[in-house]
């Protein structure tokens, strides 16, 4: 006997069935989180202000710190990378708060306004708010001095630095302008366009080695931190890999490299020494230059320009109580080695100089980044490659990395101290000297590319034999000048850094 309150009829299991099947199709989907679906299309999509610091690209490359921090992070979540540039701030808030970008990387300063806008990430480097104008102007000490145009990019950091000291000074004005990006409104300045703008540290100190007459009045802001920027309307999926990413790399010494390639040699201004080279470009590069771009081989020009303007001046008659001689200062053995029958004539001089660079290059362990190679090559051609692997492996027992020219640069100057050149194969050296040597070096060069100087060898042929013929009183190999000698040119820098 079937009990009649457990009893169910063929129309109830039916009607059951109906309701589970509907159920079951109409129940959503589980809705991926933010970080499952870039990896569901491969592709995590940053958005940056279009500047070699954050972001560059030509034809041959793409540069700039934010870029490599981006592809690394990329790397680190196994998709591919889309970076979208925009030279409008504005326009990358709107992007992200719109979901057409996962990441806002161009050195962003993390502002109270802003992170009622959007999650930041840790805080990878900090610079400094610095009031600009022009050497010869009257410098501005307090707000009160300001008598000319100030002007700021619009929805900077600097616009709300601006907004918070008008609490504080009420006649307080300036102008923002949403076309001109910080570099821009400091070439504005040399112009004398405007009087007055603010920058960050970072793009003052770069900017320097273009425009020396640019001088700094009072700092507005210190200890401004820098850091990524994600929407406030999505989970934490994202941001989660993020603070993992940059807690990794803050220990691993990633974003102390970074640093230093962007910005470490560019530190330290010399006001005298930055005009006289640019003075130079303008005075004597020109009759030198088509000889640097018929020996640089797999180097650039420019990069043995300014090793000879580091060494000589771009002197070929130039002489050291130390018995070096030349444009490129070569020692007599050294020049003996390399070929050189006469130190003081330029287009030997620059020839042995660019071989024995190439030498020091090829001698250097493989385990050496690509991208840092040439600033050992320097150390090595200034205090000798003996002692650069000293340094390395005074390093080593430091446990420092010995591949890193960041580490090399803390290491070589203790080479100056017997507590550790007295240990040391090739004994004391003027560490301190070499590391300064590199910088200077570095900075001649991006002052090279950033002028965007044009070879010499676009010139017709015969117009560069009798220039050279001229110059050096005795016939050429007309078979030397082709333009085919000449590699991709390097990417011209400018900054941007909000």
């Amino acid at each position: 006997m079937i009990n009649r309150a457990t009893k169910i009829s063929a129309s109830q299991v039916f009607s059951a069935v109906l309701v589970s099947l509907c159920l079951i199709s109409c129940t959503p989907a589980p809705t991926l989180n933010q970080l499952e679906q870039i990896k569901a299309r491969n592709t995590i999509v940053i958005g940056t202000l279009y500047s070699p610091t954050s972001y560059f690209s030509n034809s041959h490359t793409s540069s700039g710190m934010e870029y490599e921090l981006a592809q690394s992070f990329a790397v680190n979540l196994g998709v591919e990378l889309q970076v979208i540039a925009n030279a409008n701030l504005d326009s990358l808030f709107n992007m992200l708060n719109e979901g057409k970008i996962d990441v806002i990387a161009t050195g962003l300063t993390v502002t109270e306004q802003r992170m009622s806008r959007m999650r930041f990430g840790p805080p990878y480097y900090y610079v400094s708010q610095q009031l600009v104008y022009k050497q010869g102007k009257k410098r501005p000490r307090k707000f009160s001095d300001l008598t000319g145009n100030l002007t700021v990019m619009a929805n900077s950091s600097h616009q709300e630095s601006l907004l918070a000291l008008k609490l504080q000074h009420p006649d307080l004005t300036w102008r923002t302008d949403s076309k001109l990006n910080p570099d821009q409104l400091l070439k504005a300045i040399m112009e004398e366009r405007i009087d007055y703008t603010i920058v960050d540290s970072t793009v003052l100190a770069r900017n320097r080695r273009l425009y020396p007459d640019l001088s700094l009045a009072m700092t507005i802001e210190q200890d401004k931190a820098i850091a990524w920027a994600i929407s406030k309307h999505t989970d934490d999926s994202l941001y989660s890999e993020i603070i993992a990413f940059f807690g990794e790399h803050q220990t691993d010494g990633d974003i102390v490299q970074l640093e230093e390639k962007y910005f470490g040699h560019v530190q330290r201004f010399d006001y005298v020494d930055t005009r006289a080279f640019i003075k130079a470009i303008a005075t004597k590069l020109k009759k030198y230059q088509i000889l640097f771009e018929l020996n640089q081989g797999t180097l650039h020009w420019q990069q043995l320009a300014a090793l000879s303007y580091q060494e000589s001046h771009w002197n070929p008659k130039a002489r050291s109580p130390t018995g070096v001689r030349g444009m490129m200062m070569l020692t007599l053995p050294t020049a003996k080695q390399m070929g050189v029958r006469s130190r003081l004539d330029a287009e030997q001089s620059i020839q042995g100089g660019a071989q024995y660079l190439r030498e020091q290059l090829k001698r250097l362990p493989q385990s050496i980044p690509q991208q840092q190679r040439f600033w050992f090559a320097l150390a090595s051609y200034n205090v000798g490659f003996g002692h650069l692997m000293d340094a390395r492996r005074l390093a080593i027992t430091m446990k420092k990395d010995p591949d890193s020219w960041t580490s090399l640069k803390q290491v070589l100057p203790l080479l100056e101290k017997s507590k550790y050149y007295k240990k040391s194969r090739y004994g004391y050296a003027r560490g301190r000297e070499a590391v300064h040597y590199v910088d200077n070096i570095r900075r001649y060069y991006e002052t090279l590319i950033a002028m965007n100087i044009s070879s010499r060898l676009a010139e017709p042929a015969l117009e560069i034999a009798a220039r050279i013929d001229s110059l050096q009183q005795k016939p050429i190999d007309r078979a030397l000048i082709l333009p085919s000698t000449i590699g991709p040119m390097p990417v011209p820098e400018v900054n941007v850094q909000q």
